[in-house]
């Protein structure tokens, strides 16, 4: 068995849903069910004996100390965090409470349970903290891609929060022993994205007939990773990474904001017609910058591969075609996030006038 934090979200629950996929080990799931946290997503796996479900906070030590207790996994795959940096910036406390004073619980949690085992389950164990390539801050145009020796230059209150846990992570390491694996990714897009992040909010907002919120010029460049590819990375590393190396997990596709969503207009120009004839290029309106926006991120992914032997299965072109079908095939899906506090959030991040019109929120 292992467990998995956060397995109720975007990336986590796409984790879980391919590891049983795969294979009949368990998987033990601790999510807290925060607004991105939807049992929905794990609906195919109702009734698996293999999911085994548990509602609770990672910094809730007596909980997470009784579940290792009870349960013996072998490895912990950490996802639970806080991770969108809009939110951040409104409010970084739960960012805060979450990934760094979470995670050091988390840490602590495992270094106890792991001291614990005998001396074979202790060597096979392993700490998996999936963190982001926000940490290492942004990229002039013509600077070579992160790799993993990059100084950390976090920008935002969400990249320091994660900044500070790989920090934890590393520590627990040199200091304690406790034998982890840390991955920084790239941009991930695919299905189960809550829409207030990039590609899922066009997709959401262009089918409600709502104009397309592009930040500032929409030239900012990220490198974008299909979620089952990063999926499929993480088992890697889990499965052959070396205690105590990090390693960079991306697409080898940078592309600005705005090719993005040009991309997405014109599937579903091809996908879903406007019925009057028009391309939904004609939603695309341009809105003020958030502060402190990192201009380009760029991940190296060759230590992984040179390593581990991964590289994504997914081009951006083959990823992209999946997403937006998904979204199109899932509406329900789609309808049952749209609740009251993902309008609210909407309204504080773009303003409250217009603040339906962007974001095409059901009422």
């Amino acid at each position: 068995m292992i467990l998995v934090t956060g397995g109720a979200g975007f990336i986590g629950s796409n984790f879980v849903l391919d590891w049983l996929a795969a294979g009949n080990e368990p998987v033990l799931n601790l999510d807290k069910l925060t607004y991105a946290g939807n049992l929905a997503n794990l609906a195919s796996l109702q009734g698996d004996a293999r999911h085994v479900f548990v509602q609770g906070d990672i910094g809730d030590s007596a909980l997470v100390a009784r579940l290792l207790a009870e349960r013996r996994p072998r490895a912990i795959v950490h996802f639970a965090a806080e991770s969108h940096v809009d939110r951040s910036i409104h409010g970084a406390q739960d960012f805060i409470a979450t990934n760094i004073v979470g995670t050091f619980g988390l840490l602590e949690a495992a270094r106890a349970y792991w001291l614990a085992l005998d001396e074979a389950d202790k060597a096979a164990f392993r700490f998996l903290h999936v963190s982001t390539d926000e940490v290492y801050g942004t990229l002039a145009p013509d600077a070579p891609a992160f790799t993993e020796k990059h100084a950390y230059e976090p920008n935002s209150p969400y990249s320091a929060s994660k900044a500070a846990s790989d920090h934890l992570v590393r520590a627990w390491h040199h200091t304690h022993g406790l034998p982890v694996l840390t991955t920084n990714c790239s941009n991930n897009y695919g299905p189960y994205h809550f829409p207030e992040k990039l590609i899922p909010l066009m997709i959401v907002n262009a089918l409600a007939g709502k104009p397309l919120p592009v930040y500032g010029d929409g030239q900012q460049v990220r490198d974008w990773l299909y979620v089952k590819d990063h999926c499929s990375a993480i088992c890697r590393v889990l499965q052959a990474g070396r205690a105590g190396e990090t390693y960079n997990v991306g697409g080898w596709n940078e592309k600005t904001n705005l090719a993005i969503v040009h991309t997405i207009c014109d599937l579903l120009d091809e996908m879903r017609p406007r019925p009057d004839g028009r391309s939904y290029r004609a939603q695309i309106t341009h809105v003020q910058d958030r502060p402190g926006h990192d201009r380009r991120y760029a991940i190296d992914a060759r230590k992984i591969e040179r390593e581990l032997g991964w590289r994504p299965a997914e081009t951006f072109d083959s990823g992209i075609r999946k997403t937006v079908r998904w979204y199109l095939d899932n509406p329900e899906w789609v309808q049952g996030v749209q609740s009251g506090a993902y309008r609210e959030w909407v309204a504080a991040q773009y303003g409250h006038e217009g603040a339906d019109a962007r974001t095409g929120a059901a009422s």
